[in-house]
């Protein structure tokens, strides 16, 4: 999943001729859809810097921000407030894709430029200074970058948790004990040739590590699946280190997923619309369900969750409807106002974005917090 999705050439993320987001790329993201989304967001994260005080310089950390706009509509939207406009320090982006650097550089170039700060490229979290957190405040915002980490999928039997692997249909090795219902796939390389997959099963190292890393894992049944990702609790661990601390900073988590496990998620898209994962790898997007409950375990060390909750809620919450109708007034056509409204709605649609993305809060741990200063999420 990692290779197909950030190989430095033949990446999906990588590759320059994949369109990827909007209505000619495979898939269109919420902040894409309306700058609403993402002045809300920003919003909510300058409000939570408000709650300490406004005393220490910010910077804002996005990890995948994809072509930039929810990054850019966070900006603009903390520009608006002088004294945040001056706070502002830098800007971490989180990217590996080197053809999407270019278009996020480009975005942000002119609120960048206005607002003189500087914008750093890194490839991974670990290369943000950590340490740094009693000098700034973080400012932290993942917006479905957990649902592309990479995945280990096991499988509960009588002997154990084992691992689901993939193998060749027609090179299976004696160790892998094929499953009684393989999956099989077949895949095509560039030459044209094609490749049989089948998943076995096998008792790996790995496979008793993450069956025992939560201990909601042990009440699954024997027949049980479970996708669980090693990178998403290591990554949810960085961010909740560099929230920690009294008023370190605050991260919003906003991905589609549950406050769940799930077995059977992964999937893979390709203009707009399901395909077989192993049959054009490198050209479209893989995806798997967030299991919210995990990143949580994986942040309680150093921070408090908040949440998570739907996107309807807390895009309401923090007055998506009176935001629109501002912009419906202001619009130079009634058709445009309609537009302006129609994209609101898609955003709170229950039966579809408003319900299957979850927004979680994370602000640290010996914050002391009530439920008026983390709206709109509800403390317990």
């Amino acid at each position: 999943m990692q290779m197909c999705l950030s190989h430095p050439t033949h990446g999906y993320y990588a590759n320059p001729y994949n369109p990827i987001f909007g209505a000619r790329g495979d898939f269109i993201t919420s902040p894409e859809i309306s700058q609403v989304f993402g002045e809300l967001v920003g919003v909510w994260l300058l409000s939570q810097w408000m709650q300490v005080g406004q005393a220490r310089k910010l910077r804002l950390i996005e990890l995948g921000p994809g072509r930039g706009t929810l990054v850019d509509d966070i900006l603009r939207t903390l520009s608006r407030f002088p004294a945040c406009a001056k706070a502002i320090q830098d800007v971490h982006l989180v990217e590996t894709s080197e053809a999407l650097r270019s278009v996020q550089e480009a975005k942000l170039r002119p609120i960048l430029s206005r607002l003189d700060v500087a914008a750093h490229w890194h490839d991974g979290l670990d290369r943000i200074d950590v340490s740094a957190q009693n000098e700034v405040y973080s400012m932290v915002v993942a917006h479905e970058f957990f649902d592309a980490l990479p995945f280990h999928l096991l499988q509960h039997t009588s002997d154990g948790w084992k691992e689901i692997l993939i193998a060749s249909a027609d090179n299976t090795n004696n160790q892998a004990q094929s499953t009684d219902n393989p999956a099989e796939s077949t895949a095509q390389d560039s030459a044209g040739k094609q490749t049989r997959f089948q998943t076995v099963l096998a008792a790996t190292p790995l496979s008793k590590v993450l069956a025992a890393s939560s201990p909601r894992f042990d009440k699954l049944p024997v027949g049980a699946t479970l996708e669980v990702s090693p990178v998403a609790w290591s990554i949810a661990r960085q961010i909740a280190q560099l929230v920690g601390g009294k008023n370190a900073g605050c991260a919003l988590i906003i991905d589609y997923g549950a406050e769940h496990l799930f077995g059977n998620s992964f999937r893979a898209f390709k203009n707009h619309r399901h395909v077989d994962p192993f049959s054009i790898p490198g050209e479209c997007d893989l995806t798997v369900n967030v299991d919210f409950a995990y990143l949580k375990e994986a942040a309680s060390d150093a921070a408090q969750a908040l949440g998570p909750i739907p996107q309807a809620d807390f895009l309401t919450g923090m007055g998506l409807e009176q935001r629109v109708e501002v912009l419906a007034r202001a619009a130079q056509s009634e058709e445009r106002a309609d537009s302006i409204r129609q994209a609101a709605r898609r955003l709170v649609d229950r039966s579809s974005m408003g319900e299957q993305y979850k927004m979680l809060g994370l602000v640290g741990k010996d914050r002391e917090i009530r439920t008026d200063t983390v709206w709109p999420f509800a403390t317990s």
